[in-house]
């Protein structure tokens, strides 16, 4: 009973709030407009053009006219957002009414201010499922309006767009069904009005299937009215039914409608149609007058009274204001315009300006554009672009691309753009090579060469109104294209694009709709299957691809990207990453870095720092690549000795004399696998073999030992012209050798790893990089782990690593530093991988699935598991097998002490770190070259700056 009566009492309440809400704003229009002029009045129907871009000359022309004719509001167009505010300002300041302030901001106020923020254009946003994400785009723009000080915005366009040669609405509307253009609309509307900016649908009674542009002439839309009622008018009944607050009449010729008078100026499509069939009581108006559709259909007379009359409420840009207003209380006086109708129009236009808070006007804050380019538009426009890939054709099922290395995938670009960002994009997930199409002969012969080629159509995206055709040569190469190859067809562009084109003998074709960097990235993750593909066709293509033809995809388990805002990250606290790392730089911790964190299998930060010497003469990429040191263990010798386990051909008491049954191995022969991988064996930490190499008294090489040009006698490289003997055997010799504890305890130690690279290449007769390329990294999409990089890449994209002064006495840049790893040719199970942190990446994700990977499955989930397990943590070891897991005493951290117990991973002795997270679905990897040029600089670990890097990646996510 009491809820009931409290129930009762707040309901009773919140109704007189409402009640005492509009006596406020009833005597408020009343005592204004009361105490108005008929020139004051008149001067409130209209709302003038206005640019900021046309500086002091233009404020002075608008004050001018606010001044003498005392008009109702602007709409502001080009310029920049403090430009704007300024002119605002002073604007208001000089009107004795404030001004009730519009801009046609459709997409965003990208569309009008130079600085302003862009979403995608409303076909692109009619290709998306969740409409949530429609209001997310209204909620955003209408922020950046409110703080503009902006009241109307005259969208969303609520045209149904069914004729593919409309010139002026196109890519505006959001499509073609009535349907998914009423239900965006009324998102887009509900998430402006969130910020208290009022919405305007246009174009009313519908403008989408007209062939002319009314800025240039009249058009003429010649249906019956059963059509017009049931296609053009519906989404405008729904979004009338909805509440929304303005509707924009268009310039049109609609004879069923009425055949003497056009839209714009029609008593029966606007007075009777619109506000007493349809219900609308909101604003009307009408859309600029100083259209060429109505200028010339009004012959040289002024339309302004028939608009009035017809209707309208707010007449937009005149050609003439002051004969406008002339026109117009003519009209009055001679009663053509009734009383009631001025008192109407006006006492409307006074209240929608109190609604929006005009009666307690304040003056608009200046350099806001941080807050009108915020982290959560980037987000919200990358998360718009990744949900409208529409995949119309799939045949044989060949999107997603296979990542396997054996397949060979090209890329062919056309249009406007070169290429080169799509192209870096789709290298992101495996190699994939670009093709010189300049000579047409050679088309024929690319089936020859590729298993599979990507063909991508690049038009304009500046505005919507862009020039979508393709060429007759664009058309001519992608039909020869088709006939001898299997071909991935994707279109930056407007999907009209493709009624150029027989879209048969394509495979697949994926509509990407924008030329963006963004949107060129998502084709790419949808290509490879880094994200779902649902995206639904809002317009009918031919024949054959009939609107809301869509083909779904799900993600597959590879590594995506994403923005970190939709990973819920604090971009306050990420930002100080850039800070700490170049402040690192600056104090010659390292020359330069790489770092890449990842979230839920998406990449959300991915950047290079600095340069590759302290020269500063070639720059970090993100494609750089380092010597990754000891992150081989975990990066090479751990999924190798997984692949053994799950074949069951070892276990945890696997011992070294079953690796090597006819060998002396000394005191080593019953050490197992479990001591040797979690360091504790009592194993030495490292030998340097190399001193054999050199005379201890002249610190010079011997030169028995090294030859200037490969041979059978120096066969294995350890610098560009600087060859060895091959000393494997005495390698493994004094291995055996070596001094062991008396008994077991921690040592950390390479040497393990290096008996583990003599039995997988003796029992497989492959050499190491062979079998890690051919079992995990040519299947996930690398394109930069291996060993002896030199081989594949240009010095230019390898980052150098140590000036040596005691071995090979020469800068090391290429090839591998570990001393150990280099007399063995460059490669070992504890060093001599090279790679960039994106690659790295990739295997920490494979580990994080426990073994999956693009659909592969490359060991047993409970083996990875067995590995990532301290076995001996009562001996106080914090690792586990080949993993490097976090501290166990707080005084010795290894890790910046925030990652859970079952995180993972390993440095690197030329300062990389690479850990992941299972718990937080974290993956970290920081890599550097602090060791140029002198290994001896620690300072990058004495200011732990690699943990607290860690520390502020997983903070930013609490």
């Amino acid at each position: 009973m009491l809820n009931r009566a409290k129930y009762c009492f707040f309901s009773l309440f919140f109704l007189y709030s409402l009640h005492a809400q509009k006596i406020d704003q009833e005597m408020w229009v009343d005592s204004i407009y009361s105490s108005m002029n008929l020139d004051q009045r008149v001067g409130q129907l209209y709302s003038v053009w206005t640019a900021s871009k046309y500086g002091q000359a233009e404020i002075n022309e608008i004050k001018k006219i606010i001044n003498e004719y005392q008009i109702g509001g602007l709409i502001f167009s080009l310029g920049n957002s403090n430009d704007q505010i300024i002119s605002h300002n002073i604007f208001q300041k000089q009107s004795n009414i404030p001004l009730i302030i519009s801009m046609d901001a459709e997409w965003g106020l990208g569309m009008r201010l130079e600085d302003g923020f862009s979403f995608p254009y409303n076909i692109t946003l009619g290709a998306i499922r969740d409409d949530s994400l429609i209001f997310n785009v209204g909620q955003r723009i209408g922020e950046h309006l409110k703080k503009m000080g902006v009241h109307l915005n005259f969208a969303p366009v609520s045209d149904v767009n069914t004729n593919p040669k409309n010139p002026i609405i196109g890519a505006r509307s959001f499509g073609e069904n009535k349907f998914n253009v009423s239900k965006k609309s009324i998102k887009y509307i509900e998430g402006l009005n969130e910020n208290g900016v009022l919405a305007v649908g246009k174009h009313f009674p519908g403008h989408g299937d007209t062939r002319k542009d009314s800025h240039l002439t009249l058009p003429t839309l010649n249906y019956e009215l059963s059509r017009i009622d049931s296609v053009e008018l519906y989404p405008f009944k729904e979004i009338i039914k909805s509440g929304v607050d303005g509707i924009m009449t268009a310039h049109l010729s609609v004879k069923s409608l009425d055949d003497k008078m056009i839209t714009t100026l029609s008593q029966k499509i606007i007075n009777n149609l619109l506000k007493e069939d349809l219900g609308f009581e909101g604003l009307v108006i009408t859309d600029a007058l100083d259209m060429k559709a109505i200028v010339d259909y009004s012959k040289g007379n002024y339309p302004d009274v028939d608009a009035l009359i017809a209707g309208n409420d707010i007449l937009l840009m005149p050609t003439d204001l002051k004969k406008s207003i002339s026109e117009i209380k003519k009209a009055v006086l001679d009663g053509r315009v009734t009383e009631k109708r001025l008192e109407d129009a006006v006492k409307k236009i006074l209240k929608t300006k109190y609604n929006v808070g005009l009666n307690k006007y304040k003056p608009i804050q200046n350099n806001i554009n941080d807050q009108l380019n915020t982290h959560e538009d980037y987000a919200l426009f990358e998360k718009l672009a990744e949900k409208s890939m529409t995949l119309i054709k799939n045949e044989r099922n060949l999107i997603p691309l296979s990542l396997d290395k054996n397949l060979k995938v090209g890329l062919v670009n056309l249009g406007i753009d070169s290429g080169m960002t799509f192209h870096n994009y789709l290298n992101d997930f495996r190699v994939v090579e670009k093709i010189d199409i300049s000579d047409l002969k050679k088309i024929k012969d690319l089936n020859k060469k590729y298993d599979k080629i990507i063909v991508s159509v690049h038009k304009s995206d500046k505005s919507p109104f862009e020039n979508y055709k393709l060429s007759k040569k664009e058309v001519s190469i992608i039909n020869n294209l088709k006939r001898n190859n299997e071909i991935v067809l994707v279109v930056f562009s407007n999907p009209y694009a493709l009624l150029d084109i027989n879209l048969n003998g394509f495979e697949s074709v994926l509509i990407a709709y924008q030329n963006s960097n963004i949107f060129q990235k998502k084709a790419s993750e949808a290509i490879f299957g880094a994200n779902d593909i649902d995206g639904v066709l809002p317009v009918t293509i031919g024949k054959n691809y009939q609107e809301g033809t869509s083909i779904v995809i799900n993600k597959s388990d590879i590594l995506s990207f994403d923005h970190p805002f939709n990973l819920g990250v604090d971009m306050n606290k990420l930002n100080k990453i850039d800070s700490l790392i170049n402040y690192a730089i600056k104090n010659k911790m390292t020359p330069g870095a790489q770092l890449l964190i990842a979230k839920n299998s998406n990449v959300i930060y991915h950047n290079s720092f600095g340069y590759k010497t302290y020269e500063k003469k070639q720059e970090i990429n993100n494609n750089s690549i380092y010597d990754l040191a000891s992150l081989t263990k975990i990066l090479v010798s751990v999924p190798l000795l997984l692949k053994e386990f799950s074949s069951k051909n070892f276990d945890l008491k696997t011992n070294l004399s079953d690796l090597f049954p006819n060998t002396d191995l000394n005191d080593k022969k019953n050490l197992t696998l479990k001591q040797l991988f979690s360091h504790y064996s009592g194993m030495k930490s490292w030998i340097p073999f190399y001193k054999k190499t050199i005379d201890s008294v002249t610190n010079r090489r011997i030169s028995k030992y090294f030859s200037n040009t490969k041979s059978e006698h120096f066969p294995f490289q350890v610098l560009d012209e600087l060859f060895i003997k091959n000393h494997n055997d005495i390698i493994f010799n004094e291995i055996v050798d070596s001094e062991l504890s008396d008994s077991l305890s921690y040592v950390y130690s390479d040497l393990p790893y290096f008996l583990l690279k003599f039995y997988l290449e003796t029992n497989y007769k492959t050499s190491l990089d062979t079998q890690i390329k051919e079992f995990i990294y040519d299947k996930i999409g690398s394109s930069s782990l291996t060993y002896k990089p030199t081989n594949f890449f240009s010095k230019n994209s390898i980052v150098p690593t140590v000036i040596d002064d005691y071995f090979r006495f020469d800068q090391v840049h290429g090839h591998v530093h570990d001393m150990g790893a280099a007399m063995m040719d460059g490669v070992s199970g504890h060093a001599g991988l090279f790679g960039n942190s994106l690659d790295v990446a990739k295997v920490l994700q494979l580990f994080l699935q426990k073994g999956s990977y693009s659909k592969n499955t490359f060991f047993d989930e409970k083996y990875f598991n067995l590995f990532n397990f301290r076995h001996f943590e009562n001996e106080k070891v914090r690792r586990g097998i080949g993993f490097d897991k976090p501290e166990l005493d707080s005084d010795d951290p290894n890790t910046c002490g925030c990652v859970s117990e079952s995180s993972f991973g390993h440095y690197g002795f030329t300062g990389s770190m690479a850990w992941a997270d299972p718990e937080k679905e974290i993956i970290y990897v920081f890599l550097s070259n602090r060791t140029f040029p002198d290994e001896s600089n620690n300072l990058l670990s004495e200011f732990n700056i690699r943990t607290e890097l860690q520390k502020i990646v997983h903070e930013a996510f609490d």
